[in-house]
């Protein structure tokens, strides 16, 4: 902060162009000089530093669906923790930098605005009761912030928590580990009558309660993931059930980036030069460029051997 500011009084003195003068100046005298703007900045940093570095975490291609409640579950935490405590640890820490810029470090008063009030109205009923500065901008600002953060978490991930409820017992061994027979049989019915449509279950709640009962006598006290899980349970053809119910675990979206990373191709595809391309040629083209990491293992000459011998005329091409 202090170093910022010090850069744009250095612009507002040498700088050519008056009006970049001119911002320069406002920006290090008004803004960077304002102590509620440096509360402000350092209350967005702790928020910011925190829902980034959850966000990138959930944008990994491997995210599972377990991994990404604790990771919301522990950012709600975070958030709920500081709204008891950041707004102290944030006002020490401006007070700190208003010190080093030689800033007053108060809030500044503003002036009251007081509303017309109708003929008919009660004055009793419509008093309003001021508020410090300081207790204003925590109310207002501070609070307002950190609570809409929190219930906008809790209702956006409310899928989360009904996939925890159906799902939960195979997020790892664990768990699997961790219910009596009684409970085991009792969560994969319910996965039975989950997965049910018009009367029709993907699997049968008795049997799958029979081959994780079977399954996890073996796996004893190491605990594993799900795609572990399924790997092991695919290396034997006798767990149909298991094998369905790890399938569509997995197969739950957690996050929509790898989607939109996906659509952010369409533009490198289909420029305005092969605005002709077919749509068959589009989605091949698209699936290669997504894929591009199964693209590189693949073996050029086994395809174009193969290729060639659907023709004879193509084998002569091609030799």
């Amino acid at each position: 902060m202090v170093e910022i500011r010090e850069a744009l009084l250095q612009v507002a003195d040498v700088d050519g162009d008056s009006l970049v003068r001119s911002e320069a100046k406002s920006l290090a005298t008004n803004e960077l000089g304002d102590f509620e703007f440096l509360v402000s900045i350092i209350i967005w940093f702790h928020i910011l530093h925190h829902v980034n570095f959850v966000s990138k975490y959930l944008q990994s291609k491997d995210m599972l669906i377990d991994v990404a409640i604790k990771k919301i579950e522990e950012l709600i935490s975070f958030f709920e923790k500081y709204r008891e405590s950041g707004f102290n640890d944030a006002l020490d820490s401006a007070k700190e930098i208003a010190i080093k810029m030689d800033i007053d470090p108060v809030f500044p008063k503003r002036r009251e605005i007081r509303r017309k009030k109708q003929f008919d109205e009660n004055s009793n009923a419509s008093l309003e009761v001021s508020l410090p500065a300081e207790d204003s901008f925590r109310v207002n600002y501070f609070l307002f912030i950190v609570d809409q953060a929190i219930v906008s978490l809790k209702s956006r991930f409310e899928q989360f928590q009904e996939y925890e409820k159906i799902f939960g017992f195979l997020f790892n061994s664990d768990r699997l580990n961790s219910l009596n027979d009684m409970s085991l049989k009792s969560c994969c019915t319910h996965l039975e009558n989950a997965l049910k449509h018009n009367g029709h279950s993907d699997i049968n709640g008795d049997e799958l309660y029979v081959e994780l009962k079977l399954r996890r006598e073996l796996y004893g006290h190491e605990k594993i993931g799900p795609i572990e899980i399924l790997k092991d349970l695919k290396l034997f053809d006798c767990y149909p059930n298991a094998v369905i119910a790890y399938r569509i675990l997995l197969t739950i979206p957690v996050t929509v980036a790898s989607v939109e990373r996906s659509f952010s191709k369409l533009k490198l595809l289909k420029s305005y030069l092969r605005s002709t391309m077919s749509q068959e040629r589009l989605n091949g083209l698209a699936m290669i460029s997504i894929e591009n990491d199964i693209l590189d293992k693949v073996d050029y000459e086994e395809l174009i051997d193969e290729f060639a011998s659907k023709n004879a005329r193509r084998t002569s091409l091609f030799k």
